[in-house]
């Protein structure tokens, strides 16, 4: 497999997981974290890292909007269970 091809599966790949944990919003993080050792917070830190290596312009801010497609604060809001 190419290299270019190896890219656009990964990346295929990735936005699936992104779309299927944007639809499973009843998953909490607390439970991605213990169960996988990773949570959403993560996959946009790995986001924000990914871009900074390439000098691209980006804040975790935005990096964790493009994760759970909407701003963090909406999300919780929306989302979160309380403790």
């Amino acid at each position: 497999m190419d290299e270019t091809t190896r890219t656009e599966l990964e990346a295929a790949a990735f936005r699936t997981l992104v779309k299927h944990l944007g639809e499973r919003t009843d998953v909490q993080n607390i439970d991605l974290m213990n169960l996988a050792g990773f949570c959403r917070n993560c996959l946009a830190k790995w986001y924000l890292a990914a871009a900074e290596e390439r000098g691209e312009s980006l804040d975790y801010d935005q990096a964790r909007e493009t994760i759970y497609g909407m701003p963090y604060q909406d999300w919780k809001a929306r989302y979160q269970k309380p403790l």
